[in-house]
């Protein structure tokens, strides 16, 4: 990778490739998740640190089969399940498949049909179709290369058996490792049958060496998630230009143009439509929401019929009731708007609590910060803020109260009264404008 980052820190669709791994072993309800750790041991600990992870560390990177003999101490479920770290896109449904291949009499191996199986190990068969050996693309032979069954070396093995053969392995091999694959001749040596099992799609047991295959893999796996979501009724302008990052749930007629990025977990009901360039995060979008053009939406919910944009900024804490509206470069930081307020452009409100009906006008900010300590400002139901005004928190502006444009507010505004904070306009006659000096 050419990386000062562990190789399986790698991201993929926002999260590591290990992180995918984890995450499709958790759905499997496993006794036990063990993580063999090496190159980068620290890095990987740390960032992927959780109550139900045991880490095991390999020190020296002696082969696959040397890694899972490390763990083995750990191990004492019925079956053992050996994923990689750097295979990020696999199905748990494949995975639930190979599972079910795994008896006291037989393992599970995935393996994968390619046209170019150039650097897998590859599976020999019998003259009855049956597996009895994994060859190595290093040690095979030029009839062996011409397989085209590949190891994926993805492997469900009985829990009870896998000990004995890992400490038959030998490392008298072009690598001078213990490979994992030579417990399969073990195994047929042993009686065992080799059940194999396929994945429907190659991508699920691609690996990432570089660069470009770690682009490949985001490719793909923006692409699968572009497919589920049109199959559950999303319109995508362009599934080529849409990117999900997290765990996105939707409803139907959701419409998303293109190059919007959905990261975090995101929430989105019927009849949403989300405008170009926008970002979402970690937010909830209500029944007929609509999100207009390169806005950016963390952390949020926006109620129903609610809309925000273009060039919006919700930052996390902020709520929108039903049929609020926040307009062009309005950002907002822990502020609740009441139903159907409005702040239509050029607006900050931040710890700011606005009541139903309540309109902003343009230019106005709460002034929430001190330097060292931050304040609220609450507005009642149907008051009228004028433009290019400063709010100073903590204030409280009533019910039905007014402020004129230009007022910097510093104290409480009873309800249905007019408050104006600005100094009075003086005109200077016989003022001249300053002329510019003319260079010698």
């Amino acid at each position: 990778m050419r990386s000062a980052l562990p190789k399986v820190l790698h991201p993929v669709a926002g999260n590591s490739m290990l992180g995918h791994v984890i995450h499709s072993a958790r759905q499997l309800a496993p006794q036990g998740i063990h993580v063999v750790i090496g190159h980068g041991a620290d890095a990987v600990r740390e960032r992927l640190a959780a109550d139900d992870l045991n880490f095991v560390l390999q020190d020296k990177q002696l082969g696959t089969g040397h890694a899972v003999a490390q763990a083995l101490p750990e191990l004492s479920a019925d079956t053992v399940l050996i994923l990689y770290g750097d295979v990020p896109l696999i199905e748990v449904a494949t995975l639930k498949r190979l599972l079910e291949k795994v008896n006291s009499k037989q393992l599970g191996l995935l393996t994968v049909n390619l046209a170019d199986p150039t650097g897998y190990g590859r599976i020999v068969r019998d003259s009855y179709g049956e597996v009895c050996a994994i060859v190595e693309h290093k040690d095979a032979t030029d009839a062996q290369k011409a397989i085209t069954e590949g190891n994926t070396g993805i492997l469900a093995v009985p829990g009870n058996l896998l000990g004995d053969w890992l400490g038959r392995l030998s490392n008298e091999n072009a690598q001078g490792e213990y490979y994992l694959t030579d417990v399969i001749a073990m195994a047929v040596a042993d009686g065992l049958v080799v059940a194999t099992e396929h994945p429907l799609d190659p991508m699920e047991v691609q690996g990432a060496n570089d660069r470009r295959q770690l682009a490949e893999l985001e490719r793909h796996y923006q692409l699968r998630e572009a497919r589920r979501l049109m199959a559950l009724g999303v319109t995508l302008r362009d599934p080529a230009r849409f990117d999900v990052r997290g765990e996105v749930t939707v409803g139907r007629d959701v419409m998303i143009d293109i190059n919007v990025v959905l990261e975090g977990r995101v929430e989105i009901e019927d009849d949403v439509v989300i405008g170009p360039n926008c970002v979402i995060k970690d937010s909830t979008l209500r029944k007929g929401v609509v999100i207009k053009a390169n806005s950016h939406i963390e952390g949020a919910i926006m109620g129903e019929g609610s809309d925000a944009g273009p060039f919006a900024r919700l930052r996390p804490g902020s709520v929108l009731e039903a049929r609020a509206h926040v307009g062009n470069f309005v950002e907002l930081k822990n502020a609740h708007l009441g139903e159907g307020a409005k702040a239509g452009h050029l607006t900050y409100l931040g710890d700011a609590e606005i009541g139903a009906r309540t309109n902003i006008g343009a230019g106005t900010i709460t002034c929430n910060y001190d330097g060292a300590n931050k304040f609220k400002t609450v507005l009642g139901e149907d008051v009228f803020i004028g433009s290019n005004n400063s709010l100073v928190a903590p204030v409280d502006i009533l019910a039905g109260a007014t402020t004129a444009a230009g007022s910097t507010i510093t104290q409480e505004v009873p309800a249905g009264q007019l408050a104006v904070g600005r100094a009075r306009q003086k005109n200077i006659e016989g003022w001249k404008r300053p002329e510019k000096i003319k260079k010698s």
